[in-house]
């Protein structure tokens, strides 16, 4: 169990219409190596350089070492691991990881969503959840996500969202064979006083 005075906020169910984010589960493994195996030419270019191929790093026994993994840093209050689901489907996660405390009271966005829901706004939808829950319950001030120049899509999410771009990190991560540029996008808890949601709502076509 997550210590609540080491992290605040978790663990922590969110949804909004059929959109459901919460913590990993022992039963996901099945679903989420069919997912991940059926989305690697969608999502290998994003992820981070290993060793191992793409199916032995996306097998059951292997989302259950990650999830162990993640859930014990989630009770240091180091992480927020949120399974993404539709209609009661696996499809996508939305992490909040690297987290500090203390004067900065920060954390880096990551997330990835099924090929099979995209186009839909359910990725937007699941970070804004989790922008809002980070800026309220979680108590952060400051949201980073760091991201491609060649990955326009989560550009245009983040900046959608009020995301403000700060800079370029040169070489900054090893990705995909490479150490990739990133552009840096920040949010702060004051960019949108209204929530984030809100904005995101505000956007669906009436």
């Amino acid at each position: 169990m997550a210590d609540p005075a080491a992290h605040p906020g978790w663990p922590a169910r969110l949804s909004w219409g059929p959109v459901v984010l919460d913590p990993l589960r022992r039963r996901d493994a099945e679903e989420w190596s069919r997912a991940r195996l059926a989305n690697e030419a969608w999502l290998a270019p994003w992820e981070p350089t290993a060793a191992a191929s793409w199916a032995a790093r996306h097998t059951p026994s292997a989302f259950r070492a990650m999830r162990r993994v993640v859930l014990r840093r989630a009770g240091l209050g180091m992480t927020l691991p949120f399974a993404v689901r539709v209609d009661g489907r696996l499809a996508g996660q939305v992490t909040v990881d690297n987290i500090v405390r203390g004067a900065l009271r920060s954390g880096n966005l990551g997330y990835w969503i099924d090929r099979s829901v995209a186009g839909r706004g359910i990725a937007s939808l699941a970070v804004a959840l989790v922008c809002d829950h980070v800026f309220g319950a979680v108590g952060l001030h400051r949201l980073q996500a760091d991201i491609r120049p060649e990955n326009v899509r989560s550009q245009q999410l983040v900046h959608r969202l009020g995301f403000r771009q700060e800079g370029l990190l040169r070489r900054y991560l090893d990705i995909d064979g490479e150490w990739r540029d990133h552009r840096s996008f920040a949010l702060l808890a004051e960019d949108s006083p209204n929530g984030v949601l809100a904005r995101w709502s505000s956007r669906i076509p009436r």
